[in-house]
């Protein structure tokens, strides 16, 4: 399931920030992306349990619907005072109108005066083809809960995360920073590998 520079591919999402991400990700492998949204295609309902389950049910509907390989990624955030919520509800926790300072909130809230500030981004990436066929890979970074939000940067959870080995939250930290060692990057690599061609 190699990628030929020049290749098109649908980026399976309707979330402007994980576009502009994987766009530049995949960029210096010469891949041209298209988004779902873009396309038209509909956001499948997300009813897997995990999130390799929800990152296939993404890739494969839109590689049926646009006819092209498409790239999926369900990831989420997870705090071990919460037993591993939001988890692969993350998205949902903002809400409808997807504002995360809702979500950030109700993690807060519901963390209260917890003493175990351990949490975590998994990124599941799948790459499916039309005729059905798909394969998966992780990324996981670890580290900690912080209140109050602080950065303007990135999207999501990331201004209450805080990356082990760093003082600043993933909302802190310039987009290439980020980039180095996120959730998102490490399942990229890893599919960058199996998948595509040297840059």
């Amino acid at each position: 399931m190699r990628l030929a520079r020049g290749s098109r591919l649908v980026v399976a999402t309707h979330n402007p920030g994980k576009l502009a991400e994987m766009t530049a990700l995949l960029a210096p492998y010469g891949i041209e992306t298209l988004s779902a949204g873009a396309l038209g295609l509909p956001e499948p309902e997300e009813t897997a349990e995990d999130f390799e389950g929800n990152a296939r049910l993404k890739a494969c509907a839109a590689a049926r619907g646009a006819g092209l390989p498409a790239l999926a990624d369900d990831s989420g955030f997870c705090v071990a005072a919460l037993g591993g919520a939001p988890g692969v509800v993350s998205a949902r926790w903002a809400g409808p109108g997807r504002d995360f300072s809702v979500a950030m909130a109700r993690v807060e809230r519901e963390m209260g005066n917890a003493a175990d500030r351990r949490a975590w981004f998994i990124s599941v990436l799948c790459l499916a083809l039309p005729d059905g066929r798909a394969t998966c890979f992780t990324g996981r970074v670890d580290g900690a809960v912080s209140f109050p939000p602080r950065g303007t940067h990135g999207f999501g959870y990331d201004p209450i995360f805080v990356p082990e080995g760093d003082r600043r939250t993933f909302g802190e930290m310039r987009p290439e920073e980020k980039e180095a060692i996120s959730h998102r990057s490490r399942a990229f690599r890893a599919f960058a590998a199996a998948c595509l061609s040297l840059p």
